[in-house]
């Protein structure tokens, strides 16, 4: 994420004129980071924002419990609603590095608002299907991926839109995320409720409104124009190809950066891939989909509370800070592989959820205010690409570890492997002691290169300056 021709922990090599500017248009963004521009966090366009990924996320955490419980109804076990949440992910990751070149090209709010039209039209099919009772596993794979190529084209956007809307970047990331938490608080329980008195047809009925409604949001949305030092993208086919590979370069010049991409994929192997279908499919089974509703809402609660405090805490070291945080979410899978009660289970899930929020914001906050405004879609989408990559590789292989060694293990295994990743993070020097962007005094800001730290003293501070939606 650094400017042109980085390379990666060694010298920076760069082009003067661009690498001023990107200098320039990073501290800017850290300037907001640290609320110093006349943009409050809440005004108009932000509010609206605010409701979009808010509602978008209500709809989102409902999902699971309609498939879990639509396709264990028609007759299919575990593996199926793995294959089917992994038919999304797969698309969604394999193409949201398209997406991020392109949300470079165009306008990142006409292509959401796109992106959410088509969604609307998916689950309103998907809702049609389950409502006649015409479930093939195949379809509501189609429509998943589907759904997963609109997400590639929504999400990088989101990256850029939040340093465009408000001042203080890292709060308003905090008040997206308890936004999208409070959402996930409520998302599961009313999904349960639907599935309980309706169908699951029900619940992806109310899904494909929810894209109804972020897409009005959007519209009614109004960005304010691109910071002056960012660059004009090119056309035709050899300019994407060019902003591809710009974008990969820029990507793989921070250490920090694809140090934390190529630890999230073991993550998504070991822990998250299995952990969202097999304790959807356990819970199900075992206590009803109502206390599955009420296990993801603890979740939801958890992630509120994370949020609240990344609203408050401002740590210096914001890497290291919510890698620490991550190691609450083994409270998750574990309680679940135990066989614990749903007290327990629900108190598992809302300490991770706390866990998963922090990082979140701290994470989201560092790639949106260490990255130049000209290549953020672009590194936010390799930044969920690598981030995702593995998931549903993960989800493809729950059934099957599940058949073999039992759900309860691999879910006690996902346990274990949850503190071994924040570990393996702590141990990067340039994930730990990466400094916050506004953290960095004014005068060396012009001075940051391309490389991530090897060690946080002075290599840390010239990480800084030139280097980011659930």
């Amino acid at each position: 994420m650094r400017s042109v021709g980085a390379v990666g922990d060694g010298d920076d090599i760069v082009a003067g004129g661009d690498a001023r500017r990107r200098a320039e248009a990073v501290a800017g963004s850290a300037k907001r980071g640290a609320g110093g521009d006349e943009r409050p966090v809440w005004s108009r366009d932000f509010a609206l924002f605010f409701v979009a990924r808010a509602v978008a996320r209500l709809g989102d955490t409902m999902l699971p419990v309609a498939l879990a419980a639509g396709l264990l109804e028609h007759g299919y076990g575990a593996g199926a609603v793995g294959l089917a949440m992994a038919s999304t992910a797969a698309a969604f990751a394999g193409l949201v590095v398209f997406g991020g070149v392109i949300a470079d090209r165009f306008s990142t709010r006409k292509l959401m608002i796109g992106a959410d039209l088509v969604r609307l039209g998916t689950q309103s099919l998907a809702a049609a299907l389950f409502f006649t009772g015409h479930v093939v596993l195949w379809e509501i794979c189609a429509i998943g991926f589907a759904n997963g190529v609109a997400g590639a084209v929504f999400q990088p956007g989101v990256a850029s839109t939040v340093p465009r809307l408000a001042s203080d970047i890292q709060g308003a990331n905090g008040a997206i995320r308890i936004a999208e938490s409070a959402a996930q608080l409520a998302g599961p329980a009313v999904a349960g409720l639907l599935v309980g008195f309706t169908s699951p047809g029900g619940v992806f009925a109310a899904h494909a409104a929810t894209y109804a409604v972020s897409a009005l949001c959007l519209l009614l949305l109004r960005l304010p124009p691109l910071p002056p030092g960012s660059r004009e993208p090119g056309h035709g086919s050899g300019a994407f190809k060019a902003d591809l590979v710009e974008g990969w370069r820029e990507f793989r010049s921070r250490t920090w950066l694809w140090a934390v991409i190529a630890v999230w994929c073991l993550y998504m192997i070991a822990v998250w891939g299995p952990t969202v279908p097999l304790v959807a499919t356990e819970v199900v089974q075992q206590h009803g989909p109502r206390a599955y509703g009420l296990i993801n809402s603890a979740l939801g609660a958890g992630t509120v509370v994370g949020g609240l405090l990344a609203l408050r805490l401002r740590p210096r070291r914001m890497l290291r800070a919510g890698a620490i945080a991550l190691f609450a979410f083994a409270g998750f899978p574990a309680t679940v592989g135990a066989g614990l009660g749903v007290p327990a289970m629900a108190a598992g899930a809302a300490v991770a959820g706390v866990g998963m929020s922090f990082w979140g914001v701290m994470w989201a906050t560092s790639v949106q205010t260490q990255v130049p405004p000209d290549v953020l879609n672009r590194i936010h989408a390799y930044d969920v690409a690598g981030s995702l990559a593995m998931m549903p590789v993960g989800q493809a292989l729950a059934g099957p570890a599940a058949a073999g060694i039992g759900a309860d293990h691999v879910l006690l295994v996902a346990g274990a492997m949850s503190f071994a990743v924040p570990t393996s993070l702590l141990l990067v020097p340039a994930v730990r002691g990466l400094i916050r962007a506004d953290a960095i005094p004014v005068g060396q800001r012009g001075a940051i290169g391309a490389s991530a730290p090897s060690a946080p003293s002075d290599a840390a501070i010239r990480e800084r300056a030139c280097p980011q939606e659930s």
